[in-house]
């Protein structure tokens, strides 16, 4: 099998694909934040990824692409307040609109598509954990992962 070349952009340079378990490679990505309709430049990584999945897909003998919906933003609660929309009526109507979009454009699907308010207590969780262990920290009213921290 030919080598996989993907740009390192730690290192600068082109370096072979050598997955963790070559008969189940599993990729994920972050997806769109769901307060209103996709443009171009959400498109954009949705097409770069699906290329990835599909040459995965052919090189590989199972691949799992796990791309995650934010259905909890400041970008929603802001639209929610003005439009007078319930949260959830926005993000379902949004969330449908970007698959249609998407598919309308060729993409497939994910393997599996979670929600971030599905996963509140968990990142809550990892947070602390983060925290307690010096790899993040609070300010201004956020959390932001301390670079210092890695190694």
């Amino acid at each position: 099998m030919p080598d996989l070349l993907l740009h390192n952009s730690l290192t600068r340079a082109k370096e072979a694909f050598a997955p963790i378990d070559p008969a189940h490679v599993r990729m994920y990505v972050c997806g769109p934040t769901v307060y209103d309709l996709a443009h171009l430049g959400n498109a954009r990584p949705v097409i770069v990824f699906d290329v990835v999945f599909r040459l995965l897909q052919r090189l590989y003998p199972r691949v799992t692409y796990i791309r995650n919906i934010t259905d909890v933003d400041d970008k929603i609660n802001a639209r929610a307040a003005e439009s007078g929309e319930p949260i959830a009526a926005i993000t379902a109507r949004t969330t449908a609109d970007f698959h249609a979009d998407m598919a309308a454009l060729g993409n497939l699907p994910p393997t599996d598509e979670p929600r971030a308010t599905a996963a509140i207590a968990p990142m809550i969780a990892l947070i602390g954990k983060l925290i307690d262990r010096g790899h993040a920290y609070a300010a201004e009213g956020h959390v932001l992962f301390s670079v210092a921290s890695y190694p």
